[in-house]
């Protein structure tokens, strides 16, 4: 299990450019955003996994299938979807402006047009006919509405930030909203594909009230609408047969509620849940060889890292942290902590991200990257240098996971060897969160194992996390060179202008550590012999990924899950 994100990759952005797009071309904005497929596995330490974009595909309808998550939801209000569970369900349920496909590209969605008449204007052309699970039709109403939601403070809305440059939401037709930025905002159109994007019905909504995402209807348009929901225990997807696109395979999908990694992992084996995302690292060897059904990889868009939280202590001095990098046993890690499935890196963002840019501008942000080999003794040099020989550094552990808790180990056997004294924090998985939204949680912890996602598939998702002030900037790390092309790149459309400017970005967060990064790690998906369909890649967080899981044998089409009923 990764480490739970919550609004982290939903931050601060802005920019200066002009692009159009059309459901028949949506070409610039595929490539301003898009992975032309998942990438192989390779590089020096990497990954012997082979990666795929989506399982087989289904040959038949089923009755119900059943798939674990590993905590439930507190809500299923889209505005609050900030982490695995809640995306992974919701994204069945509620739909958006824009999709992210199984390929990491970006598609019409509710909007079967997006244009883009001047650098910080936005229109959306809405489908016509699309109907809410509660039975009303979509408008533009309902869309000013929904996206109003994440502006409104009063909902402390967890995509907040991505609306900071939105200066008004309007209709402008019956099925027409139209956006105007503050300035140009590059990000902003590619977010319309997440939750940060949702369109849900503005009467299903008031008229649940404050009970809205805990119980009842969504009010929503996905394949999907929300049925039984016992507490605890499991949530129940029903097919909704009004939907407007292709219907879902299966009648009905149920997500069984197993907080206990070994009891996901038997559920599995046993036949009692037919699937996951997020599989328990500990148990890619075992599931794999089951004979009971198949474990897939694919893009995860994730990359495992130390996030630094504290800059006032030994940290503060750029050679430490260098120091730190160099004496990381990452190949060990990704064998021990990974199960063998992730690439070794130096990079904070993954090879995946800059799928769209040319050969010159991926040469330029990873060619000069630090070696990802150990160098123990240059490490004790920098290290003696620093004056930081014996002193003191805390890091969070949980067990949350083996990947936070090797990793915490890793870091500790590290200083220990240049001469550190690296003291591991426990901290219980439900308050481990806490790390990223509460200061208070953070006090006395110098570093935390940090698994990111990111949500679109632009490098700058990821790196503008270390402009002063940003939401994930825990550790108050300021440059104001790198704020300053933060802000160039972000205002910029055209794709190949702003990835050279990300390429800069990265070499520069590369060579100053903000984070220090360890690992590529894939998304894993495991499918019995029952069912297939399912997407690999981590698309599956803001696509209706569970409306083409289906039976894998056209003859047991119709048959039951065994676990279909909690």
């Amino acid at each position: 299990m990764t480490t739970p994100l919550p609004p982290g990759s939903r931050r601060p952005r802005g920019r200066r450019g002009r692009i159009a797009v059309t459901t028949a071309a949506l070409t610039s904005l595929a490539v301003l955003a898009a992975c032309s497929g998942p990438p192989k596995a390779n590089g020096a330490g990497g990954s012997a996994v082979k990666l795929s974009a989506s399982t087989p595909p289904a040959r038949g309808e089923i009755d119900s299938f059943t798939w674990a998550v590993y905590a439930e939801p507190p809500t299923l209000d889209y505005t609050v979807a900030f982490d695995y569970p809640q995306n992974t369900i919701l994204s069945n349920v509620c739909e958006s402006l824009m999709r992210w496909t199984p390929g990491l590209t970006l598609q019409p969605g509710l909007a079967q047009k997006a244009s883009n008449p001047d650098p910080t204007t936005w229109v959306y052309d809405l489908r016509a006919g699309v109907r809410f699970h509660d039975g009303k039709v979509m408008t533009a109403d309902d869309v000013v509405y929904s996206l109003g939601r994440q502006r409104d403070p009063n909902n402390a809305a967890a995509w907040a930030q991505t609306f900071q440059n939105v200066a008004s939401i309007r209709k402008t037709g019956p099925l027409q909203v139209t956006v105007k930025l503050k300035k140009s905002d590059s990000q902003f159109p590619q977010y319309m594909a997440t939750a940060a994007g949702v369109v849900a019905s503005r009467a299903g909504v008031k008229a649940a009230g404050k009970d809205y995402g805990t119980t009842g209807d969504l009010a929503c348009t996905g394949p999907f609408k929300l049925g039984k929901w016992s507490k605890g225990q499991s949530i129940e997807l029903e097919r909704f047969d009004g939907y407007w696109g292709t219907k879902a395979k299966a009648k009905k999908a149920v997500f069984r509620i197993l907080t206990d990694p070994s009891a996901r992992t038997n559920a599995m084996l046993s036949g009692e849940i037919d699937g996951g995302y997020l599989i328990p690292t500990e148990s890619y060897d075992r599931l794999e060889n089951s004979g009971v059904g198949k474990l897939y990889f694919g893009e995860g868009l994730s990359t495992v890292n130390i996030d630094i939280t504290n800059m006032h202590g030994p940290l503060g001095d750029l050679r430490v942290r260098k120091a730190l990098s160099l004496a990381l046993d990452r190949s060990g890690f990704v064998q021990a902590g990974l199960g063998g499935a992730g690439t070794v890196t130096t990079s904070l963002t993954t090879r995946a991200a800059w799928a769209g840019a040319s050969e010159r501008t991926r040469q330029a942000a990873f060619g000069a990257l630090p070696p990802a080999a150990q160098d123990i003794e240059k490490a004790k040099a920098l290290i003696k240098k620093a004056g930081a020989t014996g002193k003191s550094l805390t890091v969070a552990t949980s067990s949350i996971g083996q990947d936070v808790s090797l990793l915490a180990t890793a870091i500790q056997a590290a200083g220990t060897r240049i001469g550190l004294k690296i003291n591991l924090r426990t901290i219980a998985p439900n308050a481990f969160t806490a790390l990223f939204t509460d200061p208070k949680a953070r006090e006395g912890i110098d570093m935390f194992p940090l698994t990111y996602y990111q949500s679109i598939t632009d490098p700058l998702d990821l790196l503008q996390n270390f402009k002063t002030g940003a939401y994930m900037n825990f550790a108050d790390y300021s440059d104001k060179g790198y704020d300053a092309l933060v802000d160039q790149a972000t205002d910029v459309y055209e794709p190949d202008q702003r990835l050279k400017m990300e390429a800069e970005l990265q070499q520069r967060a590369a060579e100053q550590l903000p984070w220090i990064p360890v690992a590529e790690w894939p998304t894993a998906v495991f499918l019995n012999k029952r069912i297939t369909g399912a997407p690999t890649t981590i698309a599956y967080m803001y696509y209706p990924w569970a409306a083409e899981v289906g039976a894998a044998d056209a003859g047991a089409a119709n048959a039951g899950a065994t676990g279909a009923t909690p």
